[in-house]
């Protein structure tokens, strides 16, 4: 079982950043599982890396990218035909930018 290396209040943070409610039980849940990913990553750090070369890709990747073609736009109906709520021709969110809110 993972040890308690993210506390109750750094879940709180991370919760509060990443705009989550989050329940006491929710805490302790999410607290034990960073712990683990903190735990696992401890263990790759144990692992001989030298005379590897440091990169962001396990594979050789290229960018590839279609013709750069003008095409018909979908149109503001087609667009907002899924969304949760919308106002007119613009898509409704709730209001992030109170602090409090989290």
């Amino acid at each position: 079982m993972a040890s308690d290396k993210i506390d109750r209040k750094q879940v709180r943070h991370i919760a509060h950043l990443a705009r989550l409610r989050l329940s006491d039980e929710e805490c302790a849940v999410l607290g034990r599982q960073l712990s683990s990913i903190l735990e696992y990553v401890e263990k790759l750090n144990e692992l001989n890396t030298d005379g590897v070369e440091p990169t962001a890709q396990a594979v050789d990747c290229r960018n590839v990218f279609g013709e750069d073609e003008p095409i018909e736009p979908m149109g503001a109906d087609r667009v907002l035909a899924n969304a949760p709520d919308k106002d007119g021709p613009f898509f409704k969110v709730p209001k992030v930018l109170d602090q409090d809110s989290a």
